[in-house]
Order: C-alpha cells, then sequence, then structure tokens
C-alpha cells in the first residue's frame, strides 16, 4: 500500500475513520526568526522539513495581529519563545474607543499574509497548514495588560465591549484575507475560558460571544482546531464550538482525551506534556507517554500532541520521539 500524504491522513482522521497510523503535530515559537515574513517561513519551513508532522500549525508572536495598534514587544528570552510587551496601549477607559478597525492587507497583518503564502506555496499539495487566530479578548488582554483586563472588564464593560467589538472586526477582516492564501484552516487560540480568570457568565459575554463570530467566519476551513489554554478550563463551554479538533493542557487539566471524546464528537489533540516530557524527559519517556495516549483513544480521532507550543528548548531527540511514536502504529 502506498504512504498516504499528511493530507490525506489528516482527512482519514477528521472523517473518525483510522487510517494507517494516528496522526501528530507539534509547533513552536521562533523568537527573532519571528520578526520578518521570510524569517518566520524558513524556520517554519525548516521544522517540518526536520520532523515531517501530519499538519503544520504557524506560531506568530502573539503581538503580529495588534502590533499595527501601536504595540511594541521585546524578546527576552523566554523558554517558551514568547515575547515580552513593552508598554501596555490602553491606558484609560476611553482608549478602548480610539482603536481603529486595522486593515487587513497593511503593516504587521500584511506581513503576516506573505509568510503564510510563503508557506502554503511550499507545503500544502501534501500538508494541511492552519494559521494561529488569537480571540478578541486574548487580543484585549495584550493591549491593556493582563493584570488590568479584569478592571476594565468589569469597572467599565461598555468600553471594553466597544474594544472587543472592533477587535473583532479587524479579525473577521483578516480571515477574508487569509482564505485568499490557500491555508487549510485557524488554530483558535482561548486563553480566557479558566475559572481561575472569568466566571461563566463573564466568559460568556466576553469571551464565546465573539469566539463564535470569528468561527463562523472560518466554518469554510476544513481544519480548524480550538485551543483552550490554561489550568481547570471551561470545557462545557467550549466543546460546542465549530470547531473540527479541539487541543488543551490535557496533561495537566481535566478532562482526559478519553473524557472529551465523549463530549466532543470531532478529532481531540494532546497527549504528551511541553515541560516535563517533552524537554525534562527521555525520548523513551515521549514515547511511552504518546502510547498511553493512543491506547486511551485507540488511536480514533486523535492527534498526537503537546496541550499547547513546545518550549524552544525540547531536545531534538524528544521531538523526533513523538514522530517515532505512531510511526510505530503501522501494520
Amino acid at each position: 500500500m502506498s504512504e498516504l500524504s499528511h493530507r490525506k491522513r489528516m482527512e482519514i482522521c477528521l472523517a473518525g475513520e483510522i487510517a494507517d497510523r494516528p496522526p501528530v503535530a507539534l509547533w513552536r515559537h521562533f523568537p527573532v526568526d519571528d520578526q520578518s515574513p521570510d524569517g518566520l517561513a524558513a524556520a517554519i519551513s525548516n521544522f517540518q522539513r526536520t520532523f515531517d508532522f501530519d499538519f503544520i500549525k504557524v506560531t506568530p508572536a502573539s503581538s503580529y495581529c495588534i502590533k499595527d495598534w501601536g504595540v511594541s514587544d521585546v524578546w527576552r528570552g523566554n523558554p517558551e519563545g514568547t515575547r515580552d510587551y513593552d508598554e501596555t496601549l490602553i491606558k484609560d477607559f476611553s482608549d478602548w474607543e480610539k482603536l481603529k478597525v486595522l486593515h487587513p492587507r497593511k503593516g504587521h497583518l500584511g506581513q503576516m499574509l506573505e509568510c503564510l503564502e510563503l508557506i502554503v506555496k511550499e507545503f500544502s499539495m501534501t500538508t494541511p497548514v492552519i494559521h494561529t487566530i488569537f480571540s478578541p479578548l486574548s487580543q484585549a488582554k495584550n493591549l491593556v495588560g493582563k493584570e488590568n483586563l479584569l478592571v476594565h472588564m468589569r469597572a467599565c464593560p461598555d468600553a471594553f465591549k466597544t474594544g472587543l467589538e472592533i477587535i473583532t472586526q479587524s479579525t473577521l477582516n483578516f480571515i477574508e484575507e487569509l482564505k485568499k492564501t490557500g491555508i487549510d484552516g485557524i488554530f483558535y487560540a482561548v486563553q480566557h475560558a479558566q475559572f481561575s480568570h472569568l466566571s461563566i457568565s463573564e466568559f460568556q459575554t466576553f469571551g464565546r460571544f465573539y469566539d463564535l463570530q470569528i468561527l463562523e467566519a472560518a466554518k469554510s476551513f476544513w481544519l480548524n482546531v480550538g485551543h483552550i489554554h490554561g489550568d481547570h478550563i471551561m470545557f462545557d463551554q467550549v466543546c460546542d464550538y465549530p470547531v473540527q479538533v479541539l487541543n488543551w493542557h490535557d496533561q495537566q487539566t481535566s478532562p482526559t482525551l478519553s473524557e472529551a471524546q465523549e463530549q466532543f464528537k470531532g478529532v481531540v489533540c494532546g497527549g504528551l506534556r511541553q515541560w516535563e516530557t517533552m524537554v525534562m524527559g527521555t525520548p523513551q519517556a515521549v514515547y511511552q507517554e504518546a502510547q498511553k495516549a493512543i491506547d486511551q483513544t485507540v488511536g480514533s480521532r486523535f492527534i498526537l500532541g503537546t496541550g499547547c507550543v513546545i518550549p524552544i528548548t525540547a531536545p531534538y531527540g524528544n521531538i523526533l520521539a513523538a514522530r517515532h511514536a505512531v510511526e510505530s502504529q503501522k501494520e
């Protein structure tokens, strides 16, 4: 039997069928390289050529979608590859109303489209490509600072909602341009569906309401991945999102992969711990943890991955071990 392409294997997995092996995909940040479209494209392309994953998740700096409002950030060596924001843009409640809807083809958004076009040109015939979209609430956090987010949300909700509406419209406009690049889907990052961050009512009002608008605009894509970030997550509030795949920190917060498959009818992605296994573990530990995840899901409606980005300090051998773990499932 001829080798399945990554694209075909993903199609079989999303259809609820079992292919020759479970798909696998890991992704990471590329600090410094992520400051130019050709630099990020080259770094991601090299990563994919090295490990040959079943889909490519493009991971830019979180600032890419808000820099055109005047935000600045800096790389200070975070092992996850993330950048720090120098100063918040939103100071006063009234600043939310001063935001302008961004042009999706100009500035840093335009550069992101250039990056995606380069990656799609090289890989899309055989390998799906998805791009990271941060929820409006996540973007708002980076505009006002995480320590100020709840203050603005609770003290002046009307102005805050105005800001969320502008962010949402900018994101919707950007998604329309994404459709022209040839990508296969979005990786939709939800960062505040956590009981330690918001109440259910707050999440529904300031998170879910805007999330569903974004996902409605992205419904023509066939490979949309929803990511629920953090601990003590509100899985019940997100598991009905119209996405094909759900990803969360399944090794550190409930539900388990098998429990999630009872609630969510799509594909679950996870099984590997970012730090304890992918960074501090050994290839054997990666292999064993991957096997447990495959056994838990019987390899059906399942993609092997981590709950979030792999740190940039993850050893080459550990990343390769995740790839080998699924290869061992072939008969």
